[in-house]
């Protein structure tokens, strides 16, 4: 029998079991830009007959944003561990208990209870990785490991430093350059994670997510970055070097969820328990080149990505990270204050 017809046949049979009925043959997912596989989309397609569409975001808020308001024909998201909470509390997501289908045996233990959806009765894994600062050693040869490269730059890369606009990662990395916790409402540092945005910002030569693809062809020389893009950036220009800041960086994870007001769902469960298929979360990871979360993956993993230190935390860097947390409302209503200053 052909795999294709053994795999929708299993499908079939997994969710008849559960007494659910296939849907039409589309599937309509909301996602962070040039994240998604092709390879893994057509795979999906041909399997079971469902026609995927993709649209981007580039921010969480963005998604949280668009889907609050209603009307998005949207079946799946991917929002980071960070604002899943935020998902779940406001009733946007289906509980559709990955924890009892077929492939979430295949989930790495260290991602199955976590806090954000505790016993996964909601998100699967996507990606996780960590943002950090990418520099191009041709341009700059000191510390790569400090947030100091972003905020207090050196003369050699004054105008030449890309910032992703992404508001957490951001307020995270300068709360920690000074010494401070994230979710914090400490006003007096604060203050001074405002003010230093502020007087940074015109040292940067951009705040923009497309622009940390011209770190490789050298457009940019540095910048705050995720370790996945700048992995892909070192493969086109061996100078770009990933640093982890010394002073803390964040580890993030990004889940897919079915929406609540889904009309796809039969489908967007097929999905979810597609990716956690070892051999399909490994096409995840070596189109996007994020670590995935599926234990088994790695036997089908591009080479490059086993040993490349924007993928493996150097010993003495581990501790230093920190999964960011979600804040509470009163918190992050005072950080879009201090970002909104900032982006003016």
């Amino acid at each position: 029998m052909d795999w294709r017809t053994t795999a929708a046949t299993a499908a079939l049979m997994m969710l008849t079991s559960t007494g659910v009925a296939f849907a039409d043959g589309v599937l309509n997912i909301y996602t962070w830009g040039n994240y998604t596989s092709p390879e893994l989309i057509k795979k999906f397609e041909e399997t079971y007959k469902i026609k995927v569409s993709i649209t981007d975001f580039d921010s969480n808020e963005t998604a949280l944003a668009k889907v609050r308001q209603g009307g998005h024909g949207f079946d799946i998201v991917v929002p980071s561990a960070s604002v899943v909470p935020i998902w779940i509390a406001e009733g946007m997501l289906l509980e559709t208990r990955p924890d009892q289908m077929e492939n979430f045996k295949n989930v790495d233990p260290r991602w199955v209870d976590v806090a954000f959806d505790p016993g996964r009765k909601y998100t699967v894994p996507w990606q996780w990785g960590t943002t950090g600062i990418s520099v191009n050693t041709s341009v700059y040869s000191g510390d790569p490991n400090t947030s100091a490269i972003f905020l207090d730059p050196p003369p050699e890369l004054v105008g030449k430093i890309n910032v992703l606009p992404e508001l957490g990662d951001i307020l995270y990395l300068t709360i920690k350059y000074f010494g401070g916790e994230f979710c914090s409402d400490d006003k007096q540092v604060l203050r001074k994670v405002r003010d230093k945005l502020v007087e940074a910002k015109p040292k940067w030569l951009s705040l923009d997510y497309a622009a940390v693809d011209g770190l490789g062809r050298g457009d940019v020389a540095a910048g705050v970055n995720w370790n996945g893009a700048s992995l892909r950036q070192r493969i086109q220009n061996d100078k770009i070097v990933y640093g982890y800041p010394k002073e803390g960086y964040p580890i993030f994870m990004d889940n897919v969820a079915v929406l609540k007001d889904a009309k796809n769902v039969d489908n967007a469960k097929l999905f979810q328990n597609f990716i956690m298929d070892p051999e399909n979360a490994a096409m995840i990871s070596a189109f996007a080149r994020y670590a995935n979360g599926i234990k088994g993956s790695e036997a089908f993993m591009p080479e490059d990505m086993k040993t490349a230190t924007e993928i493996n935390v150097p010993a003495d860097m581990v501790a230093k990270g920190e999964f960011m947390p979600t804040c509470p409302e009163n918190v992050r209503n005072m950080y879009t204050k201090i970002w909104t200053d900032v982006m003016k």
